[in-house]
């Protein structure tokens, strides 16, 4: 096409796309032009501002590698994230609520037994945790696959300190014949997402902190169940109600109690929504 306006950019890029075979594709694209250059008509952006975006969506891009996931961390700080797990995860009553899976979990977890130390040397007060993985009609779910990750601390997972070489932290689990999981670590803490990279300078920008609740991390898989990503927060969190991604949910905050031997403990029950056949 010919002698392109602002009035009439928009409808010859749709036009373009009106051959695109696969019909699912079709229907993201064209929402994706659409709303970008209602997005641009809008703000009234300019030309220099659009270039500072692309390289803002440049260096997001050099940031991320095998070990931290920046456009992750983009898409949980500006709430995309958790908003697309709320559209995809609407489970029945009295099912664990799904959370965002954040940039740190990491393919091929050290396999563990039940009660292991996942910490293997984390900074952290010590802490016991059980579980227990079940259907909603009750039934325990044996041989679960049940990934767990958290930050030290500190603050920091493994992968963000380059020194170690061994996982900390982090495990991978089977649930028992009774449904169950018992392992040690370090007591969860509050911790800062990194703001060394893009997604620190727009929260500098934004006048936003941040923070997030202290959290141990899940992943439960099980045939016939859906797959679960969701966190445990813990309660009395200072951050709890201003958590940078977005993640919180009522129903995932539970209690870290202190035990009298020393040390802390976390029992939760989660349970996994039955696959539609």
């Amino acid at each position: 096409m010919r002698n392109i306006t602002q009035e009439n950019i928009t409808q010859a890029v749709l036009d373009s796309l009106s051959d695109t075979p696969d019909p699912r594709s079709r229907k993201i694209f064209r929402g994706l032009v659409q709303h970008l250059h209602d997005f641009a008509r809008d703000v009234e952006l300019t030309e220099a501002e659009w270039f500072t975006g692309i390289q803002f969506l440049t260096a997001t891009g050099q940031k991320s590698d095998d070990k931290r996931q920046e456009f992750i961390l983009l898409s949980d700080v500006l709430g995309l994230s958790m908003l697309t797990v709320a559209m995809n995860n609407d489970k029945p009553a009295g099912c664990t609520e799904s959370t965002v899976f954040g940039p740190f979990y990491v393919e091929g977890a050290p396999h563990c037994e039940y009660g292991d130390d996942i910490a293997r040397g984390a900074v952290g007060e010590p802490c016991e945790v059980t579980a227990s993985v079940r259907g909603l009609d009750g039934t325990p779910v044996a041989n679960a696959v049940v990934d767990v990750w958290q930050a030290d601390a500190e603050g920091r997972y493994d992968v963000q300190r380059p020194e170690l070489d061994h996982a900390q932290g982090r495990g991978q689990f089977r649930t028992d014949a009774q449904g169950r999981l018992r392992f040690r670590t370090v007591l969860a803490e509050a911790y800062p997402i990194p703001v060394d990279g893009p997604v620190g300078r727009f929260l500098g920008a934004a006048k936003r902190h941040p923070w997030r609740p202290a959290h141990l991390h899940f992943m439960i898989q099980a045939p016939g169940y859906e797959t679960l990503i969701t966190h445990v927060f813990r309660e009395g969190d200072a951050y709890l109600d201003s958590d940078a991604v977005f993640g919180v949910r009522q129903s995932l905050v539970a209690p870290w109690t202190r035990r009298l031997e020393g040390g802390h403990a976390l029992h939760y029950d989660f349970v996994l929504d039955a696959r539609p056949a």
